[in-house]
């Protein structure tokens, strides 16, 4: 799996119940088709990004099909946890 490129917002809360600044990250993956996860149409990863006072994590997230939109049952491995952890933290918005 290889991070291609993103589509990064803030997300806001308009009720200030949440602490720290959010972002929605959508992740465009190269995923190699002798992949389990590969698709012909593409293959996607939505993720919630947190940084508060304890740090920052991922939130949620979950592969999606490009196009379709289909959620893919799938989850990550640890090493590509942290791949993308960092990645979002090179990538956020201010």
């Amino acid at each position: 799996m290889n991070i291609s490129g993103h589509t990064v917002e803030k997300l806001e809360d308009p009720f200030g119940l949440l602490t720290g600044d959010r972002y929605e990250f959508f992740l465009d993956l190269d995923v190699d088709e002798e992949d389990e996860l590969y698709s012909e149409k593409g293959v996607g990863l939505k993720v919630i990004y947190v940084i508060d006072d304890n740090g920052s994590k991922l939130s949620h997230y979950h592969f999606f099909e490009k196009g379709s939109e289909k959620v893919l049952d799938f989850a990550l491995e640890e090493d590509e946890e942290e791949l993308v952890k960092e990645y979002c933290a090179q990538n956020i918005i201010e």
